[in-house]
């Protein structure tokens, strides 16, 4: 049974505490199973949604629900820090000699930089409440982030699927604390994407089948970060000059509108050689020069033959001419994705008037 007065009281100063920690978005749910959520998650990974994240499949019995992770939680703990970009996203649309990486990619590791924050937090609460026990999880557990984030009330999920924030637009990485200690939940936040559907309508690739329904397999960000192989050429004029996830229906959102980069942590701000690189100097990197580029930054974990693969599909697309020498030298790669990216690159660029 929670006691509301002592559970409010303590909900309050573990707001405040988030927020002097850099937290923008603070908010409490219970742990337990809902199944409306679950049910919506079974039915996407019944239609194959999820394309080869095989392990939103094989833990889903974790993912239902938190108390299905840990049976002790009572309470999840629902946060985001905003990483809201002081540029516009979609700036280099049109600039085809250069690349465009995801917002989120073009500062420090967000992994790192949320579960520190999360886990000095955590320690706080213990400091306070020592009979509590808690948990930190950063998008690496079997945590729905999103319809948890809802259901703390820091936001809801817009048609894009993406939490969306009346203050703090779409541009929030979201983290979670799962504890024992009974704090009394939040509202649920009111969905307030009304008739809008700029989100769907500019997707490059038709990924959404439906307002709130998104398939991955057809997502420039799965493609391009968790797809391996090659990208099937249906999508890869879709790609654009995109090679490393995408903002599009997060930059047309206008709930961003209200969102500052006042807001954002340092360490999200970009690095000034990711926000606008040539595609000519990406080609040319091999593995310790790639690693060497994004030390530190979420784009290392997709490894250098996938990255160049990317940077292919934007150079086929760019109608340089002047890059065939460089594409044509990767046709030659030893790893088959790059080879065939090459391969399909070259004689995009020769075909090109």
């Amino acid at each position: 049974m929670v006691n509301n007065a002592v559970s409010n009281g303590l909900a309050a100063r573990i707001e405040s505490e988030a927020r002097a920690l850099g937290f923008a978005v603070c908010g409490f749910a219970s742990a337990s199973e809902d199944p409306v959520r679950s049910e919506r998650l079974e039915q996407w990974l019944g239609e194959g949604n999820h394309g080869s994240m095989e392990w939103m499949e094989t833990r889903l019995q974790h993912r239902r629900s938190p108390q299905g992770l840990w049976p002790k939680a009572r309470t999840v703990i629902a946060l985001g820090m905003s990483y809201t970009p002081s540029i516009d996203p979609m700036a280099l649309e049109e600039v085809t000699d250069r690349a465009r990486i995801s917002v989120y990619a073009q500062g420090r590791d967000y992994h790192d930089v949320v579960k520190k924050r999360l886990k000095a937090l955590a320690r706080w609460i213990v400091a306070k409440e020592p009979s509590a026990d808690v948990k930190v999880f950063v998008d690496t557990a079997p945590v729905m982030e999103k319809p948890l984030g809802e259901a703390a009330g820091i936001g809801w999920q817009g048609k894009h699927t993406n939490l969306v924030s009346p203050e703090h637009g779409s541009w929030l990485f979201l983290g979670a604390i799962y504890t024992t200690l009974d704090l009394a939940p939040a509202d649920p936040h009111r969905d307030q994407c009304g008739s809008c559907s700029a989100c769907l309508d500019i997707c490059p690739t038709d990924a959404f089948t439906g307002p709130y329904k998104l398939d991955a397999r057809r997502c420039i960000s799965y493609l391009t970060i968790e797809h391996k192989g090659p990208i099937p050429e249906e999508f890869r004029e879709g790609l654009g000059n995109r090679i490393y996830g995408c903002d599009d229906c997060l930059a047309v959102c206008p709930w961003n509108k209200f969102a500052s980069e006042a807001h954002a942590a340092r360490e999200f701000l970009p690095r000034a050689e990711l926000t606008a690189p040539r595609i000519a100097e990406l080609l040319t990197l091999d593995d310790a020069g790639f690693r060497k580029l994004f030390s530190g930054s979420p784009i290392k974990r997709i490894g250098r033959d996938r990255f160049v693969r990317n940077c292919l599909y934007a150079a086929g697309n760019s109608a340089d001419a002047s890059l065939k020498p460089v594409v044509g030298a990767l046709t030659q790669d030893p790893d088959p994705a790059v080879s065939e990216a090459a391969q399909w690159a070259f004689s995009q660029l020769t075909s090109t008037p």
